[in-house]
């Protein structure tokens, strides 16, 4: 039986976000990226799902198959699903770190400080690809710590276990039509405007 997927809701109305984001990205971008874009990967993964449910998989090879090449967008779109869900839910924000004081004291135990957690999330974004993301993810698995992941696309570089509880994403699409080649002007602005108390909520219900 295939699984239904469905958009996360922002913690806002489009109406709302217009206002809320537009330090971050303009209100054409907002529309877009939300109900082009993120819904796009959502009804994608749907046809998937269909998809697999018929696949021949007598057929399968490491050339080519219709089971392999399904397989290979489920990835590429259940990330960028996933992701898009977790940079909506973390902007909003006045940027203030306080307001996520259990998070917070993760970071400065990691990194020394949050500004130099800040200066480390900046360059990891800003050294991704024009296809890419920067994240903040807590290391479930492996280290049991935070660290700032660079992924390239939606999944490559991605570390198994990996909680992500900042999603930024640096697709050109995100920043160009407000900041244009601005990509720094456009990570500053989203560290700005981050909601610290939806991340230390995810934090704590994740992690703690």
């Amino acid at each position: 039986m295939s699984y239904e997927w469905k958009t996360g809701k922002r913690p806002y109305s489009d109406e709302e976000a217009k206002t809320l984001l537009k330090n971050v990205i303009s209100p054409e971008t907002s529309d877009w990226h939300y109900n082009k874009h993120h819904k796009g990967y959502v009804a994608a993964l749907n046809t998937i799902e269909k998809g697999l449910e018929t696949a021949d998989r007598s057929k399968a090879n490491g050339n080519y198959s219709e089971l392999g090449e399904l397989k290979r967008r489920f990835t590429w779109n259940h990330s960028g699903a996933l992701l898009h869900d977790v940079y909506w839910n973390v902007l909003g924000g006045d940027g203030d770190p306080r307001k996520g004081p259990q998070v917070l004291a993760a970071i400065e135990k990691e990194f020394g400080s949050f500004e130099k957690w800040k200066e480390d999330f900046k360059a990891t974004a800003f050294s991704a690809k024009l296809s890419g993301w920067g994240l903040l993810v807590y290391d479930s698995l492996y280290s049991q710590r935070p660290l700032n992941v660079l992924v390239d696309e939606h999944q490559y570089g991605a570390i198994w276990g990996g909680i992500p509880l900042i999603a930024l994403d640096v697709f050109e699409h995100a920043y160009y039509h407000k900041d244009g080649p601005g990509r720094a002007v456009y990570i500053d602005n989203f560290i700005n405007s981050l909601h610290w108390g939806r991340i230390n909520e995810k934090f704590i219900k994740y992690v703690k």
